[in-house]
């Protein structure tokens, strides 16, 4: 990692404002995590596909989870100025993860918590936060974008005077891509950064995409066919949770993961079962007997990039009891122990690369 960011464009100034504060448009920044902006909305999945598939991914691939922007700056202020069609509220996940951005120092080697970007309950259509930050001298960030909500428009704001330069680089090798269920979206963190994958992407500094879409993730040949178009450094398979049924889970696992295969004969791809294993006993059972059909079969066809891990022991240990918000989707001990478990397999897998 440089110690001496390269300065952006002065022209890239959006405005100024009153309190000594210039704006910078985060479209013209470091962006990871998104398939583009379309319109005036980010995007982690072209629209087309998103119809293609359910009316409930068309409205999800507009919320933010995963998406990022990196930047270097030696201001001692930082702040935001976000536009959002909508801010999702939930009664059971804070609005510091549905709706609100968290920021990391991206020291070299290592990540530091910093803030959040708090918003307010009374908040419908965006919202400007200031944080004061160690200034003096040219650090790094990454900003985390809101897991349920979209955005429109985000602005980053410096002190006047201040330089504002590029992010820091991931390894360089194709982002890790997640799909799956609302889990994998990121309920229930509290905040973005603690979403199971962003903990992982701090620890191995390789780019990822989340495609999570919460209770819509189903397995659809449109789907797997925009995934397998995809470049990609390893594929986390996870929408056993959004399958209506076992059935209908065995009807479109294998033939996904046959898709994803035929254009990637060598990518590491890792089934994941649903965590809460208790929750409907009787139904994880079968669905895990489907993703088990799907490893073993691939294994017996000669697969040896295939790798399985069972849901059942995500929530392992002395915590395990208090893994989750709801009985289902995690918290942040969930997230954290998903994290070790599906972040130890990517090390293993993805050895030779990083």
């Amino acid at each position: 990692m440089s110690n001496i960011p390269k300065e952006l464009d002065k022209n890239m100034i959006v405005s100024a404002d009153a309190e000594g504060l210039v704006w910078y448009d985060a479209a013209n920044l470091d962006l990871y995590g998104f398939a583009g902006i379309e319109g005036d909305t980010y995007r982690r999945l072209p629209k087309e596909v998103a119809e293609a598939t359910n009316p409930g991914t068309a409205r999800n691939a507009s919320h933010t989870c995963g998406g990022r922007v990196r930047f270097s700056t030696d201001s001692k202020r930082i702040a935001i100025r976000v536009k959002m069609p909508y801010m999702t509220k939930y009664d059971h996940m804070p609005m510091t993860g549905a709706a609100a951005f968290d920021m990391y120092d991206d020291y070299p080697d290592s990540h530091h918590y910093v803030c959040t970007f708090r918003c307010q309950m009374t908040d419908t259509d965006g919202y400007t936060s200031k944080r004061n930050v160690l200034g003096g001298k040219m650090r790094y960030y990454t900003i985390n974008f809101p897991l349920y909500s979209p955005v429109s428009t985000l602005e980053i704001g410096i002190d006047e005077g201040a330089s504002l330069g590029e992010g820091a680089k991931y390894i360089s090798v194709p982002p890790i891509v997640y799909y799956g269920s609302s889990i994998t979206q990121g309920a229930c963190a509290s905040r973005p950064g603690i979403a199971y994958q962003s903990i992982i992407n701090r620890r191995l500094e390789i780019d990822f995409v989340n495609l999570g879409f919460s209770g819509n993730a189903k397995g659809e040949q449109a789907m797997a066919n925009y995934i397998a178009s995809l470049d990609m450094s390893a594929f986390v398979c996870d929408y056993d949770h959004n399958a209506p049924t076992a059935e209908h889970l065995e009807a479109t696992h294998y033939n996904f993961y046959k898709t994803i295969r035929e254009k990637h004969p060598k990518l590491p791809i890792i089934f994941v079962s649903k965590p809460d294993f208790d929750n409907g006993y009787e139904q994880s059972v079968a669905r895990r007997r489907v993703i088990e059909d799907t490893f073993y079969r691939a294994r017996e066809e000669g697969d040896k990039h295939v790798f399985y891990i069972d849901g059942q022991g995500l929530y392992r240990g002395y915590f395990k009891e208090e893994c989750s918000t709801d009985g289902s989707h995690p918290n942040d001990i969930g997230m954290m122990k998903m994290a070790e478990s599906i972040g130890q397999m990517l090390t293993r897998v993805l050895r030779n690369r990083i």
